[in-house]
Parts: structure tokens; sequence; C-alpha cells
């Protein structure tokens, strides 16, 4: 039986890889557009197109099987409508159209979506979630790869150097980690920093145990000045990536509405995903879902934010604290599951983590000493007191006063780590 399943996955490994280099040639397509509306409404418009050099994806997993993600591109064969590839997606904008700002003022935002550059037409496909958790088609477009608008004249070409490389970046999980705030003199506490958090990453589980399925790449671009905005000090720096402090006007929460830079600089390297280093000491970041990861390089809870963040941007996982001073307005809708893997609100929580947890074990699970170190279900997470919860009493998504991820947590992201790192068959690459 084991070497049929061996047989069977060798088979499947083979067929992925001929689906790859069927359609897609290994670099990749970047599609921008522009995300506008208020709390009330959105609209998308296209942008560009843009070739760029590397593809960091895998060649084996294609198609998104976790559903994950408030935003979803599909990409489409034109003529036999087969689905070739598929990921889901968190935006800055939707945060936005949560905050009590929404409410009053419209606003535009640069989006991106990547994927394998095409052989063949093909029909790009962006959807977003509605309240009850359905994904609705928000815009279509064809792309001929023959079309000779599409960019190849990349902008903010610099040079990429290794961290850490442990083999193809079709089968590893590659992160492009990139400076803001580094002037040129400062370029070398860059490449020490990238190093640092590089070693920092894989003293967490599971990292830990699955160094050799990472590459990590840095990128060498200097800003013109030190540091980052801090608006409320009247702080402003000219920077590559334009990061600030006080996005949301939440003093910790450390984003850049500046996504054209963003993936200009991510294109110097292949990658899954992005991480910017910003160089304060100042507390503070942030990480939206396969959109962009951001912390600090020089607070005494550095390690801890990086790993924190992380787990936003690369697993999906929500925030699992829930007296938070950020300004969000029904975030979730608690009558149906939240997609994140780590929290729930009952209603299936057959889907979650219902299969970790004990038969002693009530639920909801009363927060109290005696389950501090069991799975259950603890009232409060996603920034929601009541009626969201969580599976422990603490874990690193939550605060930073542990050094470890709770189980469910620590599940999700091996999944993550499995999927972006099977590998393929040698004879077929």
């Amino acid at each position: 039986m084991k070497h049929l399943f061996i047989i069977l996955s060798l088979f499947i490994s083979v067929q992925a890889f001929a689906q790859f280099d069927r359609f897609f040639e290994n670099h990749t397509l970047r599609m921008d557009y522009y995300h506008s509306g208020n709390h009330n409404s959105q609209q998308y418009s296209f942008d560009e197109l843009i070739d760029e050099p590397f593809w960091g994806g895998s060649k084996v997993n294609l198609v998104d099987t976790f559903n994950y993600g408030n935003y979803y591109v599909k990409v489409f064969d034109l003529t036999s409508h087969s689905l070739l590839y598929s990921r889901g997606y968190n935006t800055l904008f939707g945060e936005w159209q949560t905050t009590t700002e929404s409410d009053s003022i419209n606003r535009t935002l640069s989006e991106s979506v990547v994927f394998p550059y095409p052989k063949i037409p093909v029909k790009v496909v962006l959807y977003a979630r509605n309240r009850d958790g359905l994904l609705e088609t928000q815009m279509e477009y064809v792309v001929d790869p023959a079309n000779y608008f599409i960019k190849n004249d990349r902008r903010l070409v610099y040079p990429s150097f290794d961290v850490y490389i442990s083999g193809d970046p079709s089968e590893k999980v590659d992160i492009v980690i990139l400076p803001d705030g580094y002037t040129t003199d400062e370029m070398g506490l860059f490449v020490s920093d990238c190093k640092k958090f590089a070693d920092g990453l894989f003293q967490f589980a599971p990292y830990d145990k699955n160094k050799e399925k990472f590459n990590i790449r840095g990128v060498w671009s200097p800003s013109r000045e030190s540091g980052n905005d801090v608006p409320a000090d009247g702080t402003w720096k000219s920077t590559v990536l334009n990061t600030s402090f006080y996005t949301f006007d939440s003093e910790r929460y450390c984003m850049t509405y500046d996504d054209k830079s963003v993936r200009d600089l991510a294109a110097n390297a292949p990658y899954d995903q992005i991480y910017i280093l910003v160089n304060n000491k100042k507390y503070g970041g942030g990480a939206i879902y396969n959109y962009y990861n951001v912390s600090v390089n020089s607070n005494e809870k550095s390690a801890k934010i990086f790993i924190h963040e992380l787990g936003h941007g690369f697993a999906g996982l929500a925030d699992e604290y829930f007296d938070s001073s950020t300004s969000y307005n029904d975030f979730y809708n608690l009558t149906i599951e939240p997609w994140e893997p780590n929290i729930t609100t009952l209603v299936d929580f057959g889907s979650k983590w219902q299969n970790h947890v004990k038969k002693q074990t009530p639920i909801p699970t009363p927060d109290m000493e005696e389950f501090y170190m069991k799975t259950g279900a603890f009232e409060g997470g996603g920034y929601v007191a009541k009626g969201m919860y969580r599976p422990r009493h603490d874990c690193l998504m939550k605060t930073f006063k542990g050094d470890a991820f709770c189980p469910v947590c620590e599940e999700a992201i091996q999944e993550m780590i499995d999927f972006y790192s099977a590998p393929g068959d040698s004879l077929v690459k």
C-alpha cells in the first residue's frame, strides 16, 4: 500500500509539472488594477500588465486549496475555460473599508495580482467575498501573452543577495526582504538585519523543523533618508517604499499605500512572500495575507513582531487579541465561520480545530488557569470580544508573553509550508 501511495504521488507530481510546462512560462505576469470605493461600495479598474523575470511560486500546486482570503484571483484557459491557477489574498483597501473614515470619504488604492506568465490567452477573474462569505465576481480581463503593451521596462531594478538558500524556488517557500529607510551607508546594516531575522525565523516552531524548505533573499535598494514616516510626530522621510506608522490612525500599524513600489522592488527576486524591514526602533509593523508583511528592525520585540506578522501574511492567521485600539467596524460577520484557520464563531466548529479538543474540555472554554495549556474555544479574538473564539488562552498571535504558536496556528503554518514546498519530479523539470 505504501508503494502504491508513492507511485500515485509521483504520477500526480509529473502531471502537475506537465500542466505548468504546457500553459506557463517560468516567469511572472503581474496585473495592476485600482480598487476604489467606500464602506458600502467598491469598484475595480484595470491599470497595466508587467512582465517580471522570475516565478517563485509552486509549479505543482497551481490551484489554491485553502479557500483563505477576502479576495481571489483565478486564471482560466480562454478556450476550454479550465482553471489553471488561483490564489486567495487580502488587501489594505479591504481593511480600510472597515474603518470609520470609509463612512465619509472615497479612496482609490493600487493593487496587484501575480501569476505565471501564460503561453496561451487566458481570462483573469478577480473576486471579493460578500458579507455572507461568498465570492462574487468583481472584474474580468482577457490577457493575450503576445500583447505588445505588456511592459518589460521594469522600474526599481536593484541587485538581490542570498540570505539563506536551500534549493529550487519552485520547491521552496521564497521570502524576499525589502528595505525601507536604510540609506546607502546603512545597507550593511540591512544585510545584517536580514541575517538576524532569518536566524530568528528558524528559532520558532514549526519553522525550526522546516529550514530546508525556505529560500530567503534581500534586495539592495537604499532610501534617500534614514527611518520612515511618523505623522503624529511630524516626521516625514523620503524612502523607497514610503512606509508609515499611524496607518488608519493606529500608532503601531506601519504599512504603505505604495503597492507599485513594493511590487517593483520585489520583482528583483523570486518570491512567495514579501517582507519589508523598516529601519526604525519604534514598536510596530503589520501584514496582510498574500499582500506584504512589515516589521521594524531594532525594537526589543522585533523578533516576535517579525514572526507574528508572517503568521498573517503567509499562513492567513487572524489576530487573536480583542482589546485593541484598532478602529474597525463590523470586521467579521458573526453569523458565519470566518475563513481564518485560528478563529471561530462556533457556527461550524467542526470545520475548524474541533478535532484538537479533548472530550473533557468544555466548549466554549472558560478562560481559567486550569485550561490555559489546553486547546479549546476561548472567547475573544479577531478584534471581537464576544462571539468570536480562539484556540488557546495565549499564543504568539495574541500576545508576546510566550514564545510559541498554539497547536492550531502551528498546524496551519505547517500546511502552508507544505503547499508551497511540494516537490516535483526532477525528470520533468
